[in-house]
């Protein structure tokens, strides 16, 4: 059993760390806004189904030793969003199980300030560091041309394409530093 709790890492204006329980109306609010999950499944969350999602990134530090970060602005202390890793053992093609899979999400009001881009950039230094033997993986929509930038700046590179629930996807993956 590996049971790690999220470390708690810092940029210029960004806090990573584990999800806490007072969390989780900010969280649901994000995962419920249509903006927010256009590319990710289409539909928004139920409050059943973030809970659902919020429990599950808990259970992955627990089991994994690695998990998604929750993202919060230095200065207010307000929540952005989260980013980081999973291994939800998708029945994705090509499979990517066994990777660490990222990816971020983040509230609207934040969209377009750089955010997701210091917050992976952070995980990404902390999963090398934590986890160096680990491939570390993403997929996006095609249509999401604006994750698919971030991605390449961040040094993915793709690999393939594949599909997930009948959706298209582009796989990507980050190069050994």
């Amino acid at each position: 059993m590996v049971s790690q709790e999220a470390p708690e890492l810092e940029t210029a204006r960004l806090r990573l760390r584990g999800h806490r329980l007072s969390d989780f109306d900010a969280y649901f609010a994000m995962w419920s806004d249509p903006a927010v999950v256009r590319f990710i499944g289409g539909e928004p969350f139920s409050r059943e189904a973030a809970w659902s999602r919020f429990l599950r990134l808990a259970g992955m530090w627990h089991h994994m030793g690695f998990g998604s970060f929750l993202i919060e602005e230095r200065a207010s202390g307000a929540f952005v969003g989260e980013c980081g890793f999973q291994e939800f053992r998708r029945a994705i093609t090509p499979s990517i199980e066994g990777t660490m899979e990222t990816g971020w999400a983040l509230s609207p009001a934040f969209h377009g300030k750089g955010m997701a881009e210091e917050g992976e950039l952070a995980a990404i230094r902390w999963a090398r560091a934590a986890h160096p033997d680990k491939r570390i993986t993403c997929f996006i929509d095609p249509q999401n041309e604006r994750s698919q930038r971030l991605a390449r700046r961040l040094g993915f590179v793709e690999y393939g394409r594949g599909e997930y629930h009948g959706a298209s996807a582009i796989m990507f993956e980050l190069p050994p530093s």
